[in-house]
């Protein structure tokens, strides 16, 4: 009898850390949810910005024809970062893969800045092109909401890795296979 008695509060603490780990481990995956839905946002921020080059790029082909390479140029950054999107999207916790996703976008930007310094040294003859002005405007436009969707995925990133970095739930990062989200 007297065995039965003490083990009744080892099974409530046993029951109490059962919880804990159960509570802390739907806490961590709400915030990997966080990030995942916060990389969705910056993903649709991404392809919008994407038809925005689109379009600038036709519209800028037959003005620039002496300027090809540097349409080109914009034209390959502009599908490498597609490509390091759709690998961000497949895991976008990844260091490696949000690390490949914001070089990309440094030449991306890098292409994009070199083009559009071109357009504004022809602008007496584009003056009249409302699709150069358009797709402009969509790029400027679809960059603000990039610049917002990166900062919210970059705070759901902070306050997911603060959550496994914080004792004791750090206990369970390893056990639960977390580690820390990259940044943009």
């Amino acid at each position: 009898m007297a065995l039965r008695d003490a083990a009744w509060p080892a099974l409530a603490v046993a029951a109490v850390l059962g919880f804990w780990a159960l509570g802390a481990r739907n806490r961590l995956v709400a915030l990997r949810n966080a990030v995942s839905a916060a990389w969705a946002q910056a993903d649709e921020a991404q392809r919008r910005r994407g038809e925005g080059i689109e379009q600038l790029v036709a519209a800028l082909r037959a003005p620039l024809a002496d300027e090809q390479g540097a349409l080109d140029a914009l034209w390959s950054a502009h599908a490498a970062s597609a490509r390091a999107a759709g690998a961000m999207s497949a895991r976008p916790l990844a260091q490696a893969n949000a690390a490949a996703w914001t070089e990309a976008e440094r030449h991306l930007v890098a292409a994009a800045t070199r083009v559009l310094a071109l357009a504004d040294g022809q602008a007496q003859a584009l003056a009249g092109c409302a699709d150069v002005q358009a797709a402009r405007a969509a790029w400027v436009e679809a960059g603000e909401r990039l610049r917002f969707a990166r900062q919210l995925y970059n705070d759901a990133a902070a306050a997911h890795d603060e959550a496994i970095a914080v004792f004791p739930t750090s206990l369970l990062s390893p056990v639960f296979g977390l580690r820390a989200a990259g940044r943009l």
